[in-house]
């Protein structure tokens, strides 16, 4: 009996750490501030200058889950389960840009005042973005807290899987910057269609396991 409780709980880990490689595999993909700040660093300085940029979130986004799942966690369950409806809707909505944006793509333009900002001020500017915050309002912390009520080992499986991939794609994208940039751009677009269509298999799984 104890072995399949365990197996039973290794499975539902797993299942949360590759909600949260997804959703983090889809941060890494969409072009926006920090990706350009990313290139720019990397075009100007070498990657390997410009590698601790891609750990900004992990200095940003501990603060807003923190505060997120605090609040979360006061909430009455109808409430959750009307932000994981929410949040199902949200992720639709990401896919559906996602695609528009691989079909439209068009090679992300360094920016301007990149190689002037520090891993810091690029942390600060993703804690003042209202990006963060919705996403761990509406999908990720309903997610992180039902993870966390079930066992603590999910939330952290979660936390892990997302910020494994959100870390080392972004990693990644430096280097083909760096090294690359017509690889960095068949990659980036290729990464695109790739986590497009994985947002819109999470949000069926969001709609078929409401709390």
């Amino acid at each position: 009996m104890a072995g399949n409780s365990t197996k039973e709980q290794g499975k539902e880990m797993l299942a949360y750490f590759f909600q949260g490689f997804s959703l983090g595999l889809a941060a890494a993909s969409q072009p926006g501030p920090f990706q350009a700040y990313l290139l720019g660093r990397s075009l100007q300085l070498g990657w390997r200058r410009a590698l601790p940029a891609a750990l900004a979130p992990l200095v940003s986004d501990g603060p807003i889950i923190l505060l997120v799942v605090l609040v979360l966690s006061q909430v009455p369950q109808w409430l959750l389960r009307s932000l994981a409806i929410a949040g199902g809707l949200f992720i639709v909505f990401l896919a559906v840009q996602t695609l528009h944006t691989w079909r439209n793509y068009k090679p992300l333009q360094p920016a301007v005042e990149a190689p002037k900002q520090s891993i810091l001020q690029a942390a600060l500017m993703n804690a003042l973005s209202p990006n963060p915050y919705i996403f761990w309002s509406l999908v990720g912390g309903p997610i992180l807290l039902r993870g966390w009520q079930q066992s603590p080992t999910n939330g952290i499986g979660f936390l892990l899987g997302m910020y494994l991939m959100l870390v080392s794609g972004n990693a990644g994208l430096i280097v083909l910057f760096s090294s690359a940039r017509g690889l960095g751009a068949r990659f980036s677009r290729g990464m695109l269609a790739f986590s497009g269509l994985a947002l819109l298999g999470f949000a069926l799984y969001q709609f078929f396991h409401l709390p």
